[in-house]
């Protein structure tokens, strides 16, 4: 699936970078010329083709499970669990996640924005261009959001869930030995830790948010002063297009995304736990 994925994005990128410059050239583009008017009907012409392909892939499944044994182990056995225990590749997403946030933002918030902003897509983008035909001069942001969040965000996840983490959890390198008995000397330390111990030499502030403050305005700043920056500097044309509401939308779900990237190079480079971490009321960040 992994090569299947690059396959088809390559094969898109391929023929939106055909139509442009067909498009440039003042011809039609390749699917106007196999259908003179740009359009195929969903009855019949789409619905036999799809019909056609999920006959032959039932029949491929079929014949591929009888000759392929399926990778199934032994029972489950309460005495012995597996090392790594890992969940359903499809899930490896959300698992690797893990190692980066607290489960209630893991498990709970992130897919649930996840889901809030696929069915907010076709609110936010109303650009009709690129219906029905390949391009990629006309939906540049478009195309690389989704790129970045389907690709990066979660096909790379699950590349990583699956071959690059191994017993107890610990990053292994493409090539490396799984070795249970690998030790990781990790010092995971909290941006209030950084500021207040490592910067200006003093104790940690008993007082949570005195303690905290730091990392709950950096949050502050990066949701609420960063966006209305944006609509005024580099996203200001989108601005205009979009309209306050989806525009401020569109940049919040875009900055969550951003945020997991951030914080998986903020564990990379400064082994930062929490950059908001306030453990009386289980709150952390």
């Amino acid at each position: 699936m992994i090569f299947l994925v690059a396959f088809f994005v390559w094969f898109a990128l391929k023929e939106g970078r055909r139509n442009d410059d067909l498009k440039g050239a003042g011809a039609p583009i390749v699917e106007k010329r196999e259908t003179g008017d740009g359009k195929v009907m969903v009855w019949p012409d789409l619905v036999h083709t799809e019909f056609i392909c999920l006959i032959l892939w039932t029949i491929f499944l079929i014949v591929w499970s009888i000759f392929l044994k399926a990778p199934i182990e032994e029972p489950a056995n309460p005495a012995k669990t597996p090392n790594p225990s890992k969940a359903p590749w499809y899930f490896l997403g959300l698992q690797e996640m893990l190692v980066y946030y607290d489960p209630w933002i893991a498990g709970v918030l992130l897919p649930g924005l996840i889901i809030i902003g696929l069915c907010a897509i076709p609110y936010i983008d109303k650009n009709p261009k690129g219906n029905g035909y390949f391009t990629w001069r006309e939906r540049k942001a478009e195309i690389s959001i989704f790129l970045f969040g389907f690709v990066v965000l979660w096909v790379w996840l699950i590349i990583i869930g699956t071959f690059l983490r191994g017993p107890n959890q610990n990053f292994f390198g493409p090539f490396e030995a799984w070795d249970p008995h690998k030790l990781v000397p990790l010092i995971n330390v909290d941006l209030s830790q950084i500021i207040w111990v490592k910067t200006l030499g003093t104790a940690l502030p008993k007082n949570p948010l005195i303690r905290e403050c730091f990392g709950l305005a950096l949050v502050a700043a990066y949701f609420f002063a960063l966006p209305p920056l944006l609509a005024k500097t580099w996203l200001k044309g989108h601005f205009e297009k979009l309209g306050p509401a989806r525009f401020h939308i569109m940049v919040f779900l875009g900055l969550t995304m951003l945020s997991l990237p951030i914080k998986m190079m903020l564990r990379w480079t400064l082994n930062m736990h929490y950059v908001v971490t306030i453990p009386e009321i289980f709150f952390n960040i």
